[in-house]
């Protein structure tokens, strides 16, 4: 009994693993039409009070102002170009931060590589599972995937509200024009928000986005992106 439940597990643990390379190795080509965090917050708006209509409009890399992905990794992952997928330095500092601040908000220390994992293949369920899911994908798409593919799928599955997604779609709704046309400005007030864009909104910034913002603007220039 236990040899053929361990057979069985052991067949399961290989199919997602094929399974799991295989989309990453689709997603490389083909735009994603939908993403587990969609599709959940879908089903989860049907059952509540809110008549929220999904709105998304996928954008090349190319048709995406370089301001915006500036402006996102002097905010979320400044050595991403250097990285492969995990920036450990960004991860000491954040363990050495959470265990002199015990009892507080704790810091992160996601790449915009395993953002972008997580919010194209997974949910948001905080928890080990998940966590160790996330960085199997990052694995995969920074092995399958150029560092261009990954700001691109980033851009286009980022949730900036309440269904809201992707740059282009926050672009046209907050300062109705496209991704291609966002200012230094725009782009940073952007990428300022992304930390809870359920709470702050680019549009009516509080004076605590502002000051993000400024500081995102200041590093822009030292950031470089995929050309």
């Amino acid at each position: 009994m236990l040899k053929k439940t361990l057979l069985i597990i052991s067949r399961i643990i290989v199919s997602f693993l094929l399974a799991s390379v295989l989309a990453v190795a689709i997603y490389s080509v083909i735009n994603p039409p939908l993403t587990p965090v969609m599709i959940a917050n879908s089903v989860s708006a049907i059952f509540s009070d809110k008549n929220i209509i999904p709105e998304k409009q996928w954008t090349a890399y190319e048709d995406i102002s370089a301001n915006f992905f500036h402006a996102v990794l002097a905010a979320e992952d400044a050595r991403f170009m250097r990285h492969q997928g995990f920036d450990w330095k960004a991860i000491e500092h954040a363990r050495r931060y959470n265990e002199r601040h015990a009892g507080k908000r704790k810091h992160g220390a996601s790449t915009v590589t395993m953002q972008t994992a997580k919010n194209t293949f997974l949910l948001h369920h905080r928890n080990y599972i998940r966590k160790g899911l996330e960085a199997w994908f990052t694995v995969l798409m920074e092995a399958l995937w150029e560092k261009r593919r990954i700001l691109e799928v980033y851009a286009n599955v980022i949730e900036f509200g309440d269904g809201l997604y992707g740059v282009e779609a926050a672009s046209r709704k907050y300062f109705k024009k496209s991704a291609k046309k966002l200012s230094r400005r725009q782009a940073s007030l952007l990428a300022a928000v992304l930390p809870n864009p359920h709470r702050w909104s680019p549009a009516k910034p509080s004076k605590y986005i502002l000051r993000r913002a400024a500081t995102i603007r200041a590093r822009m220039n030292s950031v470089p992106i995929p050309k």
